[in-house]
């Protein structure tokens, strides 16, 4: 029993994995090779933990003894995992017999006496295959990434930043409803993380899925209310499917949050203007202006705001035609071609009775259409 304590205690300290060896004093000398290995660093001790290993592979009943086949499965997995550059000069055959044997070994039907020490090996060779993926990745090859990534997750299907690796590697091959499966399965588990709650959002967005991404966001957002980048990611849901009663709603904490943001303040005014709250809305979009002056939209919406207030019959009324002159020529100045402003410009001077500017945007107009 102390030999198996201590053997326990070398591959904790050596992987910082819990791998449980058997009592047999014939892998003795094994465990102490990989024993010198943690106290020296010396690749060397590996080379003798093989060779302790292999030396117990004589005869064919050594060949399908399970015990020896785990240990020479869990000395193999470890070279692989350690020595990355094969200093070793093992043979390149080495990764495809470790794996075939440890495909063999799981599928023994006594290997739970060993379940450890196997699930030890499988995490090293996950770590080898992310190895391999990571050299695929560098040179933009994402289909054998995944695959390499793919194999990783066989071996390893507890290693949740697998997720991450798998989604994007299907997100840049186009695969977005993978993408978004994986980048799922990671924030199930790991829901802190914004960068992936943003992405696995983006991701269902991509695949026209917004009901997901909107579940996603909101979950996320019961844990960090304040975020504003969820919250921004959120609101653009709304403003995009123009469902401004559920966009108001975020409106003030993004406002508490970067007042000062040109997009957010934008979002604001076109929110209230939707709503018919001409006020708030009014002043958010001279915000966004003084906030980004070269920016067409908020110029535009402001013009055609106080176009739709000039409706009134009243001296207010009056003075709204002549803001909506005021603006729209200003948007008319940054994006003169524009047909939809030029019309509303038309009605303006229509209204307001001034046949010299009207006449001279239904001429523009003419050039344009003609």
């Amino acid at each position: 029993m102390v030999f198996r304590k201590t053997a326990l205690l070398v591959l904790v300290l050596l992987f910082t994995a819990p791998v449980a060896f058997c009592q047999s004093e014939m892998l003795k000398s094994v465990v102490n090779n990989l024993a010198y290995y943690k106290q020296k660093k010396d690749l060397k001790y590996l080379t003798s933990a093989k060779k302790s290993v292999d030396s117990l592979l004589v005869t064919h009943a050594d060949s399908i003894d399970l015990e020896k086949n785990v240990y020479r499965a869990l000395v193999y997995s470890s070279i692989l995992y350690i020595d990355s550059l094969n200093k070793l000069k093992q043979p390149a055959k080495l990764f495809d017999q470790t794996v075939e044997l440890v495909d063999k070994l799981s599928g023994n039907r006594k290997i739970y006496k060993f379940q450890t020490e196997l699930d030890f090996s499988k995490r090293c060779l996950a770590n080898v295959y992310i190895r391999r993926a990571f050299k695929y990745l560098y040179r933009a090859d994402f289909l054998n990434s995944e695959q390499e990534f793919l194999k990783a997750k066989k071996y390893d299907p507890s290693f949740n930043q697998l997720n991450a690796y798998l989604a994007y590697t299907n997100s840049k091959l186009g695969n977005f409803q993978n993408a978004a499966k994986y980048y799922h399965n990671l924030i199930n588990t790991d829901s802190t993380k914004t960068e992936y709650i943003e992405v696995a959002a983006n991701a269902y967005q991509m695949v026209g899925d917004t009901a997901k991404a909107l579940e996603i966001l909101k979950k996320a957002r019961r844990l960090s209310p304040t975020d504003k980048f969820l919250l921004f990611d959120e609101a653009n849901i709304y403003n995009n499917q123009k469902d401004y009663r559920s966009l108001a709603s975020l409106v003030k904490p993004l406002l508490d949050i970067d007042a000062n943001n040109y997009d957010i303040a934008f979002i604001a005014a076109n929110c209230y203007d939707h709503l018919s709250q001409y006020d708030k809305a009014e002043s958010l979009y001279l915000q966004a202006i003084e906030i980004n002056s070269t920016a067409y939209d908020p110029i535009f919406n402001l013009g055609l705001l106080y176009l739709k207030q000039s409706a009134k019959k009243n001296e207010a009324g009056k003075k709204d035609i002549t803001y909506a002159a005021k603006w729209l020529e200003k948007a008319n100045e940054i994006s003169p071609n524009d047909i939809k402003c030029l019309k509303l410009l038309q009605i303006v001077y229509a209204q307001a009775g001034n046949e010299n500017q009207l006449n001279r945007i239904n001429n523009k107009l003419r050039d344009l259409i003609n």
